[in-house]
């Protein structure tokens, strides 16, 4: 069992809970990273007192995977802040039903689902984590693009995310493919698996390798690499010059909600203002209307206007090709 901040994360004992499940009580499913959820635990322990919020936390992979395995009897009354890609799985999207969050009217359109199903406050975009010393040690150039990472000078110097588990892993292939098209996409990936050290299942681990001195370029989310050079860690933030992709988390209420009151309320939080001003400090794209962009962030070079350099993604198309394309993957990356 992971005990945390004012809430209990065990995989264990959410069929206990779902069986006792009362007015008071909801069950979370998320993908969100462990030291975040706790940060966010504590606000909603002061706005809602009264409810006892149980968060089963899975990587993007296991979190779609468990949520299939479960679609005849479902075990969650909310899940938050969950790849919009892997929301979208009509075997997912499915177990959904329709609600309007408090303050989900002011969220830009692509924000959330025309049929009201989903709404995404957050998301992340990719970013290499660069260990300078590292580079520097063993008189390397700092990479500007995916096409640089390909270079031989960088064979086994470079970690990246499992797009099979991870959300991060799997949006930056996703933008890779439709940027340059499945021929041209594909023959990058095959030239960067040459070098690749290895493939991690955590989309902040590599990041954390590079910044340990493991590796020298971790191919990560821009998250950890603020949250490394704010900490003293010898890491530039590199965002990539072109095809750069991001994933919205999303979240929504479940057609089986054992206690759908309070699993309202606790959709309600999650764009509420206490919990949006504690979102600046955890992630680099933030939906609700005036949000302030974090110290870190602005430290580590983070563009101020995102939209001027992410790829603008077809999530339903990145949703639809989703098991083809790790299938793709998988074969490509057999050693």
């Amino acid at each position: 069992m992971k005990k945390l901040a004012g809430f209990t994360a065990a995989a264990g004992l959410l069929a206990a809970f779902a069986a006792t499940a009362h007015a008071g009580s909801v069950t979370v499913y998320t993908a969100l990273e462990d030291d975040e959820i706790s940060a966010y635990m504590k606000d909603a322990k002061e706005a809602l007192p009264d409810v006892d919020i149980n968060v089963l936390r899975l990587s993007t992979g296991d979190l779609g995977a468990r949520l299939l395995a479960e679609a005849s009897n479902p075990q969650a009354d909310v899940v938050w802040g969950f790849a919009v890609t892997n929301m979208l799985d009509p075997r997912i999207e499915d177990q959904l039903t329709a609600y309007e969050a408090k303050g989900e009217d002011k969220l830009p359109a692509q924000y959330r689902d025309a049929g009201g199903k989903w709404f995404a406050a957050t998301g992340y975009m990719a970013a290499f984590c660069v260990n300078t010393e590292r580079l520097a040690s063993k008189n390397l150039p700092m990479p500007a693009s995916w096409e640089d990472l390909t270079k031989p000078e960088y064979k086994g110097e470079v970690v990246m995310p499992s797009p099979a588990s991870s959300g991060t892993g799997y949006l930056q292939i996703a933008a890779i493919l439709q940027g340059l098209g499945d021929e041209k996409g594909w023959d990058l990936l095959k030239r960067l698996n040459e070098n690749i050290a290895q493939y991690t299942e955590s989309g902040s681990k590599p990041c954390k390798q590079a910044r340990g001195g493991e590796y020298t370029i971790g191919v990560s989310f821009a998250f950890p690499a603020m949250q490394s050079i704010e900490a003293g860690y010898p890491i530039k933030m590199v965002i990539p010059s072109d095809w750069v992709g991001y994933e919205l988390e999303a979240s929504g209420l479940m057609k089986t909600a054992k206690s759908p009151d309070d699993a309202k309320r606790f959709l309600d939080w999650t764009l509420s203002p206490g919990v949006a001003k504690i979102y600046g400090s955890y992630k680099e794209i933030v939906t609700i209307p005036g949000t302030e962009p974090s110290k870190a962030s602005i430290e580590a070079g983070l563009p101020a206007d995102l939209t001027k350099v992410l790829y603008p993604l077809d999530f339903p198309a990145s949703a639809k090709t989703r098991g083809d394309t790790i299938k793709t993957w998988q074969e490509m990356t057999k050693r």
